[in-house]
């Protein structure tokens, strides 16, 4: 038996920062006069309950974490922190069904971005700064659990950032001060970025929820037009700056830091990133212009937004780009899979395990034809080992597999082709908006039958917890061992 009281005195902490957090869109409410401030403060009342309970009932010792453990701690805290987390939106002015305020809270806790609501223009201030709380500390979460949890737990060829991740800064060796680190670079670009955005022209409240969810590559906004809603250029150009900040990984900002910048400029990953990020654009620009649907410099400034906020993942739109021409809806749908660098706040596939997959298919290709000759894949100049590779591998096929399935699955619930398959890829994917007029850029997911919602939530935590972290659990053995 897995001994689970270590696993819940973390999850009562967190559910303790949770509450923490629910004061601040309170106090926000209590500024502007709404009453939903009462319902976040008995919010934040049940949940320091709860979290402060299940710590004095273990009080155990966080040293004592074996990988099991660790497998089941993850999985709770994300589970346990969406569901906690939609207690404001079923009880808010908004009243969502329990389906509906889940699927909001995962939707937020995930950095998917995938709403339910329904006229954000004129909701209370509250639940629209507790949507962008949610993601911000879903993006520092995931960062942390990239560079502390996974590699560890060697899910999806991630333990190949073991070393590379611990050797980052000399000054900083252990998992704790790093994801500290992280946390002060985080907190930094968050703050500059708000004020950079208020500077162009939002509010200071638009700015902070913004600034919020793109450097956590999430896609909330405040509006139901997205970010479309200010047809501001510039704000354009600043976001789709920030969200390929959030898109780095994080550790090569503690070297930077220090004055480096060599590590951002000779690391693969940020080279593949930044190479694909640039022909997609380019290839999306050139089609809208020479399909006359725009000039030379709007096209070029649409191109650039809404590709990045679809590879990275961060879901925002200016414009609805499914109207664009099949040409653009095929590019990405694509594009949902990639998903940013190893490391940081984004989502999909990840850069690294493209590069992976292609050193391992190129070295295969060379010994099938140099039987005689030794060939190994490499990455960043490193040898790939064979278990990373497998791992990779298995990865692909699971991403495959559930993507199917869970496209199958929506169908049945009575879904279109098109809201069925995009749905499943941008719920796997963490993307947020799908195609087609249901669930596409200028649509919601607030039609959608319930099993629909709940299977989507299903389909967040399996893609932003890496698949295997999640599919583990199903097996027997790992309860017997």
């Amino acid at each position: 038996m897995i001994e689970l009281r270590p696993v819940i005195f973390v999850i009562g902490i967190l559910l303790s920062v949770l509450a923490v957090a629910m004061i601040i869109p309170a106090i926000v409410d209590i500024s502007v006069g709404h009453p939903d401030w009462q319902v976040f403060s008995v919010a934040a009342f049940v949940t320091l309950f709860v979290g402060v309970s299940m710590m004095l009932t273990t009080r155990a010792s966080l040293g004592s974490f074996s990988v099991r453990q660790a497998f089941v701690m993850t999985n709770l805290a994300w589970f346990v922190i969406a569901a906690f987390g939609a207690l404001p939106f079923q009880f808010s002015e908004l009243e969502l069904d329990p389906a509906d305020a889940f699927f909001e809270s995962m939707s937020g806790v995930t950095t998917t971005g995938a709403t339910v609501i329904v006229g954000l223009d004129f909701a209370p201030p509250g639940i629209l700064l507790w949507r962008a709380i949610l993601q911000w500390l879903g993006g520092i979460g995931i960062i942390v659990m990239a560079v502390a949890i996974l590699p560890m737990l060697q899910v999806g060829g991630m333990q190949m950032f073991r070393v590379e991740a611990f050797d980052t800064d000399k000054v900083l060796p252990r998992a704790a001060q790093i994801a500290g680190g992280i946390a002060i670079i985080y907190v930094f670009l968050t703050a500059v970025a708000a004020m950079l955005l208020w500077s162009l022209g939002m509010s200071g409240f638009d700015a902070v929820a913004h600034a919020m969810t793109s450097i956590a590559t999430g896609g909330f906004s405040t509006y139901d037009a997205s970010v479309g809603h200010f047809d501001n250029a510039a704000i354009d150009w600043a976001m789709s700056g920030i969200m390929v900040l959030g898109s780095i990984p994080f550790v090569l900002y503690l070297r930077v830091i220090r004055g480096d910048l060599r590590p951002v400029f000779a690391d693969t990953q940020v080279r593949w990133f930044l190479t694909i990020l640039a022909i997609a654009i380019l290839f999306t620009a050139v089609w809208l212009y020479r399909g006359d649907l725009m000039e030379p410099l709007q096209a070029l400034r649409y191109s650039t937004f809404n590709v990045i906020s679809v590879m990275t993942g961060s879901g925002f739109a200016t414009a609805d780009y499914g109207r664009w021409g099949s040409f653009v809806v095929a590019v990405m749908f694509v594009l949902m899979f990639v998903g940013g660098c190893a490391g940081s706040t984004t989502c999909g596939i990840k850069i690294f395990r493209l590069q992976v997959l292609y050193a391992t298919a190129h070295a295969q290709i060379h010994r099938l034809m140099q039987p005689n000759g030794v060939f190994f894949p490499y990455y960043n100049k490193k040898p790939i080992p064979d278990p990373v590779a497998t791992s990779v591998m298995s990865f692909f096929f699971l991403f495959a597999a559930s993507f199917a399935l869970l496209a199958v699955g929506l169908g049945l619930t009575g879904l279109d082709f098109i809201t069925a398959v995009s749905g499943a890829a941008s719920a796997i994917a963490n993307v947020g908006p799908g195609l087609g007029d249901v669930i596409g850029p200028a649509g919601t997911y607030t039609t959608l039958p319930d099993s629909a919602k709940l299977l989507l939530c299903l389909g967040m935590l399996l893609g932003r917890l890496e698949l295997f972290t999640v599919l583990i659990l199903l097996a027997p053995s790992f309860w017997r061992g």
